[in-house]
């Protein structure tokens, strides 16, 4: 759909999905194929190696260049994906918190390695109680952060995330994919899964482990497909429950896409994929709604 969006009004495609940015992580994150990629540009493929750090404020830095970069080239810059908490920063904006610190998070690591999680967490609980109890114990990415931002400023993260946001020099259009039948949704989710192991989900995390010397802990080992893929890789579950799970975790992460979609408000169109309406005929009726645009942006 948004291939063919972006074919009708002159677009180009900025990738809105985590999982994407990461290099070598392609069937996993079922990024795009390179005929989608030559049929259309596409911005934020294959921007970070899998061993290296990726925020929220990363992103929206990247995006704005590339919707900037797009719009000088009298296109429409669309943003397509699934990650809402990256669209959520572009309708919201951002807090202005102090950037990542390479040699302070080194030395958190460290930490984390020779103390344990349990215990930086702890430290937490007490430097930002409010910030901890909403963390799980093992979320050494979060947990680092949020000690990094007290040690850094003396200011709890918590605190930090009161202020008021920056907001972000966009006009956004909202065009919601929204399917009505559970049931068909989760089969649909079983057969892509099947079709991303039987493509060799399992051998590319593998591949990526080893290349990058990945530890369990890894942020990328906790995305849907990469995160069940790597149990089984480490002998924690067999194929069968390795299956299942990451339907299960699919599933979840669909109810929670669709919650952030339903708080949405006045979206320019919505779509239930499911419904047995004319797609192509809504995308024609969207980019004749958004031809009489000029300098928007879109989602």
């Amino acid at each position: 759909m948004a291939l063919t969006l972006a074919q009708k009004i002159n677009g180009e495609i900025v990738s809105v999905y985590a999982g994407a940015v990461y290099r070598d992580m392609n069937i996993g994150s079922a990024k795009p194929s390179p005929a989608a990629q030559r049929m259309t540009p596409h911005h934020l493929l294959d921007v970070r190696n899998p061993d290296e750090s990726f925020n929220v404020g990363d992103f929206c830095r990247l995006a704005l260049a590339a919707a900037d970069d797009i719009r000088k080239r009298a296109k429409a810059p669309l943003f397509v994906g699934g990650t809402m908490m990256y669209y959520k920063a572009l309708r919201e904006g951002l807090h202005d918190l102090p950037p990542a610190s390479p040699p302070m998070r080194a030395a958190l690591n460290e930490e984390i390695k020779n103390r344990g999680l349990p215990a930086m967490h702890a430290e937490l609980m007490q430097l930002d109680e409010n910030t901890a109890k909403i963390l799980q114990a093992n979320d050494g990415r979060r947990i680092g952060r949020a000690l990094e931002v007290f040690r850094i400023t003396g200011k709890p993260l918590s605190l930090w995330l009161k202020e008021k946001r920056r907001l972000l020099p966009l006009r956004l259009h909202a065009v919601l994919l929204m399917p009505s039948d559970r049931r068909l949704l989760r089969a649909r989710i079983g057969e892509r899964l099947n079709g991303m192991f039987a493509d060799g989900l399992v051998e590319e995390t593998d591949s990526v482990i080893r290349r990058f010397q990945l530890p369990p802990t890894a942020h990328v080992l906790r995305l849907v497909g990469y995160k069940q893929a790597a149990a089984f890789l480490r002998g924690e579950t067999d194929e069968m429950t390795m299956r299942k799970n990451a339907e299960y975790a699919t599933c979840q992460l669909a109810k929670r896409q669709l919650s952030w979609l339903r708080a949405w408000s006045q979206p320019l169109l919505t779509i239930d994929p499911f419904s047995g309406a004319d797609i192509e005929q809504n995308i024609l009726n969207t980019a004749s709604v958004l031809a009489k645009n000029h300098g928007f942006d879109m989602i």
